[in-house]
């Protein structure tokens, strides 16, 4: 499958989400999308959509995201779906209904040529984390807008406040090395988490009226399968699936017990809600 071209600094990113990694989150689309469910809710919220205007989805992944925002511009809007990982680039056109005014390009946005002041907004979810320059990077998105355009994005906050990540994570590195630890500036889940370099980023990319809104959520990691369904879904994808690789079987079934025991307190009939919380980022072009 191809790979985009991109920024020399995203290569790392463009290879991982193009093997096996990819392909593992397009495998887990549907349940994923169920899982943060409640932060597409809050970015369509956010972004105020309206019928008739044309948006980027950063980082669209399988699509879920792109398809929302689809149905609220239609039918005489539109939604463009970067991302860099043609796996779930693949989920995404197989699961986007005809008749919405949808298309994907398999790019990497720090580089990609956007046609000049033709969209009305930039949105994502989760989708924004992963450039080694974000400044570049969302200056070349922010040429993309229009001059009244805007932007709303999700992002996680630190790793204190999401317990949906770090309960199982901790619960693993009981049993395997920790993964290296990443700067608070590296690409990753948490590079955004940091308010003040948020808005140091958007400002330099030429930004506006910067707004940071912290939301608390419950998220539950078992879709309504119980607590096996949360285990295994923290054993397939994430920072536990990365912690695990290669180990060996006796050490993944020891990791899964102690998995299983950690997230146990927070069962509640066939969910488990853990506790996470994320950034919703909005501004406007200058």
């Amino acid at each position: 499958m191809d790979a985009p071209q991109g920024h020399e600094q995203n290569a790392d990113q463009v290879a991982y989400w193009n093997g096996p990694a990819g392909q593992r989150w397009a495998a887990r689309q549907a349940e994923q999308d169920v899982v943060l469910g409640p932060v597409a809710d809050l970015v369509i919220d956010r972004a105020k959509l309206k019928p008739g205007e044309r948006v980027i989805d950063i980082g669209c992944g399988s699509g879920a995201t792109t398809i929302a925002f689809a149905r609220e511009v239609a039918p005489s809007g539109h939604v463009l779906g970067v991302d860099i990982s043609g796996p779930m680039l693949e989920r995404a056109r197989q699961s986007a209904p005809k008749d919405l005014p949808v298309d994907f390009v398999l790019a990497d946005a720090t580089v990609y040529p956007f046609e000049p002041a033709s969209f009305d907004v930039l949105a994502s979810r989760f989708g924004v984390m992963f450039f080694a320059d974000p400044a570049l990077s969302f200056a070349n998105m922010r040429k993309a807008l229009r001059p009244s355009g805007r932007l709303a994005f999700a992002c996680w906050r630190e790793p204190r406040e999401n317990p949906f990540f770090m309960v199982p994570l901790q619960a693993a590195y009981k049993h395997v090395p920790k993964l290296p630890q990443q700067g608070p500036e590296d690409p990753g889940p948490f590079a955004f988490a940091s308010e003040a370099r948020v808005r140091r980023i958007l400002d330099v990319a030429g930004f506006t009226d910067v707004e940071m809104e912290a939301c608390p959520l419950l998220l539950d990691s078992a879709i309504g399968r119980g607590l096996e369904g949360a285990v295994q879904g923290a054993l397939e994808i994430g920072p536990v699936s990365r912690a695990l690789e290669g180990q060996p079987e006796e050490l993944r079934k020891a990791a899964a017990n102690s998995i299983r025991e950690a997230l146990t307190p927070f069962a509640k009939g066939d969910a488990v809600l853990l506790p996470a919380s994320v950034w919703i980022v909005t501004a406007r072009a200058s």
